[in-house]
């Protein structure tokens, strides 16, 4: 996740909202008082907080055999820590996480006990990433989820008169081989206390009630909150989902369900494709028989025009509250279509790894969000990153955070309470100001990663793997890959890749080599390549539906020639030009597909079965 903005008024809005020409909701609420104090304490005094959150984690993990063997000998200094501890890289900590994930219940890189790992993207051998977590690092996650009304009430009054509508979902967990509990921070988040026992709060009232949500299965999750969102249509002010994909996913059933959903309302009867218990009794303390509303849902959704749905259905919406940034930027006019150009408000920036900080001017426009990160929430240095868009591993060019220049780029490193020292997390961030002493990072990108089309990230590695694996089916036919790029499509939902393959006849057969091999060969490649990906790409498939299925273009011989000459004729050197293995320059895509001579599309869904649930 990621989220960023310009520093000119975030200052005077928090600390004196009501004089504030950014600030729209006037007098500051008292019980936002405390919140609002204490973000401008935090980022005033950035440094002498970032020295003593050091100083806390390497003093509580000081025995741990991890800062042990790097020679800390209880040293909680900075100069001690920078000069032992090294940047590492997950590899690095996969041998020691392993040993956790197995059984081994000594200190091992916390002094205390690992409570669950939190599942993040894939590794280059295609398994989750484990992040180790600690008890009270709820604590500081639900610290930060504390922050984000008090910010959201100086720019937009009277949240506390309605109601958002989220789409949240739980995903799979696992146990591992030692007992521990993995799977996605959203999840351990929804399935803690803190969220399933949280006091009524006028600002987090949510149309969805908690058993919907913690419903594994999607359909009968998404059923329930979108059924529970339209019988209170009048009640919602914000729209909102994790991801901007996940709420055009909701859009996207509300056109595939909308039939059903109206005769519900008009009976106030819950479908029986409903079966879990606990979904049905919230489901029938919300849904009552409706024939107006039900009408006023045939009427808006049977007339095929789908431009500002959401205002149309429901029309007190002040604005949707999405990730709109990095990768999810591609979904920005599909959102704007759906909603009649609402604003959209990138709230916070977040990880499986740790969570970050704020964005202070939550509905700027979204090509200038920025996050300024909370110097409390872990120990945070950075990595420069050249002009080749590269960042070094040599520790000694790390920046604190008080210390980062505007307009540099940074590779993010965190050192946390779980026990991760000096972690690359892959965040490519751009310093655009400050906020008090605390600066500002717009996210640029994750690091090394070339499509994604929601929670998914394929690197070039895994891609070439893929593409490799999918072209052995062509060599019975006498043809080959001979070169190949790739493209996260956005304009269906849900998305998917896109791969341009251009095919070589390695036998004397006649006739153009786009119609050597049969359109059967070419589906079980598109699916031989899915079953290369990672397991979040093959999950998102299988079980989440947030990916349709991956398509194969075979454009005419040539074609990447005339794709050289195009980016040579834009001042690239010949001499260093190479195929770019990810396009999203419009004019490339369009050369490309002014090209395609025929299309291929995954036949099936690739094989994808979660482990053995937890109780």
């Amino acid at each position: 996740m990621a989220v960023m903005t310009d520093v000119s008024t975030t200052g005077t809005a928090i600390r004196n909202p009501a004089s504030s020409p950014a600030a729209g909701a006037g007098v500051v609420k008292e019980a936002d008082v405390e919140k609002l104090r204490f973000i401008d304490e935090m980022t005033s005094n950035v440094d002498a907080v970032q020295e003593r959150v050091l100083g806390e984690i390497l003093g509580r993990n000081a025995g741990t055999e991890y800062l042990t063997n790097c020679g800390l000998d209880g040293a909680t200094d900075r100069a001690t820590f920078r000069a032992k501890v090294p940047v590492v890289s997950y590899d690095d900590l996969q041998p020691y996480i392993q040993r956790i994930a197995e059984g081994d219940r000594s200190a091992i890189l916390s002094t205390h006990p690992v409570s669950e790992f939190l599942t993040s993207s894939g590794t280059s051998a295609g398994e989750r990433k484990l992040m180790p977590t600690v008890v009270d690092e709820l604590d500081r996650r639900q610290l930060l989820y504390s922050l984000l009304m008090p910010v959201m009430n100086l720019f937009v009054p009277g949240l506390d008169k309605g109601k958002g509508l989220y789409f949240l979902f739980v995903k799979s967990e696992t146990k591992t081989p030692g007992g521990l509990t993995a799977r996605p921070v959203l999840t351990s988040y929804y399935k803690s206390d803190h969220f399933k026992n949280r006091p009524f709060d006028p600002y987090h009232n949510y149309t969805s009630p908690t058993a919907a949500i913690l419903c594994a299965d999607a359909f009968q999750s998404m059923y329930a909150q979108m059924v529970c969102g339209l019988c209170q249509r009048n009640d919602v002010l914000r729209l909102g989902a994790v991801f901007a994909s996940g709420l055009l996913r909701a859009i996207r059933f509300l056109q595939l369900n909308w039939e059903e959903l109206a005769d519900n309302i008009e009976a106030g009867v819950l479908t029986p494709r409903i079966t879990d218990p606990s979904v049905r009794e919230a489901v029938a303390a919300i849904l009552r028989a409706d024939p107006e509303l039900a009408k006023l849902v045939r009427a808006e959704c049977s007339k095929g025009d789908w431009a500002g749905i959401i205002t149309r259905i429901w029309p007190n919406t002040k604005y949707l509250d999405v990730i709109v940034t990095g990768a999810m930027a591609q979904y920005i006019p599909t959102l704007e279509f759906y909603s009649g150009g609402l604003p959209m408000a990138c709230t916070m920036y977040a990880s499986s790894e740790c969570y970050f900080g704020l964005n202070l001017r939550p509905m700027c426009d979204p090509s200038e969000v920025s996050y300024t990160i909370m110097p409390n929430m872990g120990y945070f240095e950075f990595l420069p990153v050249d002009e080749t868009g590269a960042a070094s591993g040599d520790a000694s060019q790390l920046v604190d955070l008080a210390r980062v220049e505007v307009g540099r780029e940074y590779e993010l490193v965190i050192t946390t309470y779980a026990g991760l020292n000096r972690y690359r997390v892959g965040d490519v961030l751009r310093v655009t100001g400050f906020h008090n002493a605390a600066p500002q990072f717009r996210f640029v990108r994750r690091k090394n990663v070339l499509l994604s089309i929601e929670s998914d990230k394929t690197d070039e590695a895994e891609l070439q793997r893929a593409v490799e694996r999918a072209s052995a089916l062509l060599r019975p036919h006498g043809a080959s890959v001979v070169e190949y790029t790739s493209h996260a499509c956005t304009k269906r939902i849900p998305g998917h890749y896109v791969i341009y393959w251009e095919l070589l006849l390695t036998k004397g057969a006649a006739g153009a080599a786009a119609t050597a091999v049969d359109a059967d060969t070419l589906g079980r490649c598109c699916l031989e390549m899915e079953e290369a990906l990672n397991t979040v790409y093959r999950q998102s498939r299988v079980a989440d539906g947030s990916i349709g299925p991956l398509e194969i273009r075979v454009v005419r011989p040539g074609t990447f020639e005339e794709l050289m000459d195009y980016a040579i004729s834009r001042g690239a050197s010949i001499n260093q030009y190479k195929v770019p293995r990810c396009v999203t320059f419009p004019p490339i895509v369009e050369l490309l597909d002014s090209r395609v001579v025929s299309t291929h599309f995954s036949p099936a869904l690739p094989h994808w079965a979660p482990a053995r649930r937890s109780d």
